[in-house]
């Protein structure tokens, strides 16, 4: 934290504008050193583009804009200098090397915003929202993003641990002062209490499988029997021919990897080889592999050519994806039907599957599949704006350990354990949450998350 850093914060290649971004304490001396304003003269005012020049002894680099943001009002709440040069990587390197040989450092990855954790500005959660934010696939992960940054999530958790604190310290001071603070009747109101916190908790946990999934993308393998259609589809889907298409059974051999959104929801497709019994070697191995993807998969669209009766191949697909979420999608419905759902049902046994009569030739029955996706996956529309939704993995088990933490606790208020079994477990929970905005964390997490980040920011 004493370093001054810097690093280019705009992405490589040609553009409008590239910025050069400086932090720390020698960062307005390095603004002075190289940065010539035109009509004024140093000291700039903060928060203010100032026009003026890069100057390299007397030598002009650049015309640019130059910014200082002075502390604690800034991102790091360090003096921060941003430099708006002229797109291009040539520039941008050269301020940036003259940075250097000013005082400064090269940035590590994340190490704004982690000087931005580290001086108290946001919480942890909230760093991460902003690498979400930068990385975000859909309409759903910018907006998650967006209010976890402004402090959704952090608000949640302190709120959590208030309530826990407030429990954990009545019971403290009744053991050390037990004459004075009585216990009668409490552990019946703190079996309320905590009935409230798990069921508070565990609404979170429940939004972690639709926030991460929308968040992250449905993984979705395509399988099917060779020249069902499986490959069509996914050029229908991905809006070009990104498969090859044949009459010749076994064209595709191995996995195809493609992201979509349809209406705001992400999905990242593989389209697999045919499944069939083969003596091909080649064909045998992306058979294998499609077994494997379908394995994984959160979803599974099974691809059945509706003109030609279900046959061995169609058995083995179906008893390997029996217990999973399934589409069945009877392809080719532009020609005479030879498979009817009756027969799909009881192929799978009679357990209730969605299917749907697609064309890929036709383009019929798209607009039914994004229907039919967000029912499965998303419980109704999505959530309301006050409504807080866990789009992380590790918030997600963080909330999951204070769940269980507070389990314990309710067990011990069934078995009528001491007050001190009460305070160890909630002492627990209250850890567990505080990891989530970094209040219970240690360094080697903290340098995990920020080595994550992209280097200028």
């Amino acid at each position: 934290m004493s370093d001054t850093i810097a690093a280019i914060a705009t992405a490589p290649g040609q553009g409008g504008i590239a910025i050069v971004r400086v932090s720390g304490d020698m960062a307005e001396d390095i603004l002075r050193r190289i940065f010539r304003p035109v009509g004024g003269k140093h000291p700039l005012p903060t928060h203010l583009l100032t026009y003026g020049y890069i100057v390299e002894d007397t030598e002009r680099i650049d015309e640019c804009m130059a910014v200082i943001m002075r502390a604690p009002k800034s991102y790091t709440r360090e003096d921060v200098v941003e430099f708006q040069l002229h797109g291009g990587g040539c520039v941008a390197q050269k301020v940036l090397a003259m940075c250097l040989s000013s005082g400064a450092r090269l940035a590590q990855p994340g190490e704004f915003t982690k000087r931005a954790f580290l001086s108290g500005r946001i919480d942890l959660s909230e760093a991460e929202a902003v690498m979400d934010l930068i990385q975000a696939k859909n309409q759903f992960s910018m907006q998650a993003s967006i209010k976890q940054l402004r402090g959704s999530v952090a608000e949640k958790v302190k709120s959590l641990r208030a309530a826990l604190l407030y429990e954990i310290a009545f019971i403290e001071s009744a053991l050390d002062d037990p004459e004075h603070i009585s216990t009668e009747g409490y552990p019946k109101k703190l079996g309320k209490i905590t009935q409230e916190l798990l069921g508070e908790i565990g609404k979170l946990i429940a939004s972690a499988e639709d926030g991460l999934l929308r968040k992250e993308g449905i993984r979705t393998v395509i399988v099917g029997k060779p020249n069902a259609g499986k490959s069509s589809l996914l050029n229908l889907l991905v809006g070009e021919e990104r498969a090859i298409v044949t009459d010749i059974a076994g064209t595709t051999r191995d996995a195809l990897e493609e992201s979509i959104r349809l209406k705001g929801i992400s999905l990242n497709i593989i389209d697999t080889a045919g499944i069939r019994s083969t003596d091909d070697v080649v064909e045998k191995i992306g058979v294998e592999r499609a077994m494997q993807y379908a394995k994984e998969a959160d979803l599974i669209l099974y691809v059945v050519d509706s003109s030609r009766p279900l046959d061995e191949n169609d058995r083995q697909i179906i008893e390997m994806i029996r217990d999973q979420k399934v589409i069945v999608l009877l392809n080719k419905s532009d020609l005479e039907a030879a498979v009817s759902e009756t027969d799909l049902q009881e192929a799978f046994g009679n357990r209730e599957v969605s299917m749907i009569r697609t064309s890929a030739k036709k383009n019929a029955g798209i607009e039914e599949f994004e229907q039919l996706l967000e029912q499965m996956f998303f419980h109704g529309e999505i959530r309301s704006e006050d409504e807080v939704v866990i789009t992380s993995m590790r918030h997600k088990e963080a909330l999951c350990e204070a769940y269980d933490s507070l389990k314990m606790v309710q067990k011990s208020l069934e078995d009528d354990m001491p007050e001190d079994f009460y305070s160890i477990d909630l002492m627990s929970a209250y850890a567990s949450l505080g990891r989530i905005i970094g209040e219970e964390v240690g360094d080697d997490l903290v340098n995990e998350i920020f080595s994550k980040f992209c280097m200028g920011k």
